[in-house]
């Protein structure tokens, strides 16, 4: 398309895309810097909100430091920032609505897709590596494995954080009370009898004395 200026102004598609790009953005910073301010989030607010931050995160145990962004969730922090990677804890539907990535934090059930890492410290947190004691397994893992309760295996430590959970705080769980814990958690492959049967199982063990 042929250049054209009329008073100094470039008629090019070029430059009128350009002049409505400049435009739009403009006003979209406009917009965001009222709303930041309106919130308090401007000034020394951005700078506390933005670029890594070093922190120490108890995970099964072990205290450790890594530099993340104050929105980086707790997931993404077991999968991708430390070393070696707690990849045992799935990453599926990303937004709390499968249990796959359930934890331990303080000893109870939660979902790290859903937790900030930053708001973790000083929290103790169990993955399903460190559910285990040493060779021997929870008395829900091994259930687990006797029971045959996985199939493609994305959604079982989810159910394994949540049911080892319920038992430790009540090993005398009912059978309905088993179902309420994992409620959250969500098997694609429909394993959900083999998954309750080693509840019981498990619910059994521990009742009998078995591990933890």
């Amino acid at each position: 398309m042929e250049n054209k200026s009329h008073g100094g102004v470039d008629l090019s598609r070029r430059g009128f895309l350009k002049s409505a790009g400049g435009l739009a953005a403009g006003g979209a910073l406009g917009q965001g810097a009222t709303a930041a301010a309106s919130a308090g989030l401007l000034g020394d607010g951005v700078e506390r909100a933005s670029g890594e931050v070093e922190i120490e995160l108890t995970l099964n145990g072990t205290k450790r430091k890594v530099k993340v962004e104050p929105r980086t969730t707790l997931l993404s922090v077991l999968r991708h920032r430390v070393e070696p990677a707690l990849t045992g804890t799935k990453e599926v539907c990303d937004m709390g609505s499968c249990g796959a990535c359930t934890v331990h934090v303080d000893s109870k059930p939660a979902y790290a897709c859903l937790l900030l890492a930053i708001d973790c410290q000083g929290k103790a947190i169990t993955t399903i590596e460190g559910l285990a004691q040493g060779d021997t397994l929870h008395p829900v893992q091994q259930a687990f494995c006797e029971h045959d309760a996985l199939m493609c295996g994305f959604c079982t430590p989810g159910f394994v954080m949540a049911l080892s959970a319920c038992l430790d705080a009540k090993p005398n769980a009912t059978l309905d009370e088993l179902k309420e814990a994992c409620a959250g958690n969500v098997c694609r492959c429909g394993t959900y009898p083999h998954v309750f049967q080693a509840a019981v199982a498990a619910q059994r063990a521990k009742q009998a004395g078995g591990a933890r």
